[in-house]
């Protein structure tokens, strides 16, 4: 038994050592030049590490452009101070791969940063990884006002345009003290990925003076233990988005799947389409809490989409100790773009149950809305101890057992209309 804890030991410390190893991408003839193409470079250097047993690939002070990176097992990212990795405005540079978009399995342009079945990922900061996303942002929007000239409507893919970080199969990943600035398409997308922490990340997209179209701060897609602590996020679209799936038959298919486990807390969330969002690509969203956070924003605190064809099931969410400035405290509506139902002849529904908003103390837009489609069932929906400056002083509400206690709109009772 000794001679057995002592070789676990050894071999554990082999393991940190291998992963220790540090290679600083300098060293190996990347100059600091921000206008030349570094990708195979930097490729070759994650490469040479993975063969050697794993290591931390060094990003130091200064700017390095690149295409898409793919990271291997037993090898991570560290950005020093001042160090920026910078994506290319070319779509050439990112492969053309297998990939998950909108809640399907399909081929789609690979991510700034990939990792696909790295267990022990981490990207730490305190550096920054710049998706350069000008240029496919003007691109979709031009595109977007073609077809809307024409009377067509026009879909998030058909512009080709990278996301910064895709993390795919992964388990007990870090990402932590990060700049995370620009994306092309989402910023951060987890897939079936468990045991992630993100944290002390500062994520941005612009508003202005060109909108970041598409930009999520965090897609979670079909995992399970998810951390989000003491983060900043504002970007063109949802800050923080639970996804898993979608169409009438997503809940058969086995690459879509719960999202569970989910804690957010102490993170302040500026300009965004809503703070919290369960969908539009979503199947099963399970324990999610959101505490302690601030919002300074125009847009929901919690937002539930809800698609006419997708069966959805939310349940067991909390939003608590909520302060600051937002749009509305709840936006649960149907949801339908790219509605389809693909030929099928279900007729798909979303259950809600055991939601609790409490303590929240905010200036808001207006109280909110809960109007989704005529099939969704809600139950044990409970609003506590909220407390609201608006001047659009009601909830819309067409739910039976929705539970008010202790929310007061502008100093008086909360009134609910139908």
């Amino acid at each position: 038994m000794i001679k057995k804890l002592i070789f676990t030991f050894c071999f554990a410390a082999i393991g940190v050592t291998a992963i220790a190893q540090e290679y600083l991408i300098t060293k190996f003839g990347i100059g600091n030049d921000s206008t030349k193409l570094n990708t195979k470079a930097i490729q070759n250097v994650i490469d040479k590490a993975y063969q050697k047993g794993g290591g931390t690939i060094v990003i130091p002070k200064g700017t390095y452009l690149t295409g898409a990176l793919f990271f291997k097992p037993k090898t991570r990212l560290l950005l020093q101070e001042g160090a920026v990795l910078k994506g290319s405005d070319q779509i050439k540079d990112y492969p053309f791969i297998p990939s998950r978009m909108e809640g399907r399995s399909l081929k789609y342009f690979a991510a700034l940063i990939n990792a696909t079945k790295v267990d022990g990922f981490s990207i730490t900061g305190p550096g920054a990884i710049d998706g350069n996303g000008l240029k496919f942002w003007k691109t979709f929007w031009a595109h977007r006002d073609s077809l809307k000239k024409l009377g067509k409507e026009s879909t998030n893919l058909e512009v080709s345009r990278p996301r910064l970080l895709f993390i795919w199969g992964c388990n007990n990943v870090q990402i932590k003290g990060v700049k995370l600035r620009n994306s092309g398409f989402w910023t951060t997308h987890l897939y079936q990925s468990n045991n992630v922490l993100i944290e002390n990340c500062d994520i941005r997209s612009p508003f202005r003076p060109v909108k970041a179209p598409s930009t999520d701060g965090i897609d979670i897609d079909v995992c399970k233990g998810v951390t989000i602590r003491n983060c900043y996020i504002s970007v063109n679209d949802d800050a923080i988005c639970i996804k898993g799936g979608k169409g009438a038959d997503a809940q058969q298919l086995p690459e879509n799947g719960i999202v569970e486990d989910v804690l957010i807390e102490n993170c302040t969330i500026g300009e965004a389409h809503a703070t919290l969002t369960m969908g539009s690509e979503c199947i099963h969203a399970r324990n999610i809490t959101m505490r302690n956070c601030k919002v300074d924003n125009n847009c929901p605190i919690l937002k539930m989409k809800m698609r006419g064809d997708t069966f959805q099931l939310y349940e067991n969410i909390t939003v608590e100790n909520i302060t600051g400035k937002c749009g509305a405290i709840i936006d649960l509506n149907p949801w339908k773009q790219f509605f389809d139902l693909a030929g099928s002849t279900q007729k798909p529904f979303g259950t809600i149950r055991n939601i609790k908003i409490q303590n929240v103390k905010v200036e808001a837009a207006k109280f909110g809305e809960m109007d989704g489609n005529p099939d969704d069932k809600v139950s044990g929906f409970l609003f506590k101890n909220v407390e609201v400056s608006t001047k659009t002083p009601f909830l819309k509400n067409r739910y039976q057992d929705v539970k008010i206690e202790n929310v007061m709109v502008n100093g008086a009772a909360l009134v609910v209309k139908p």
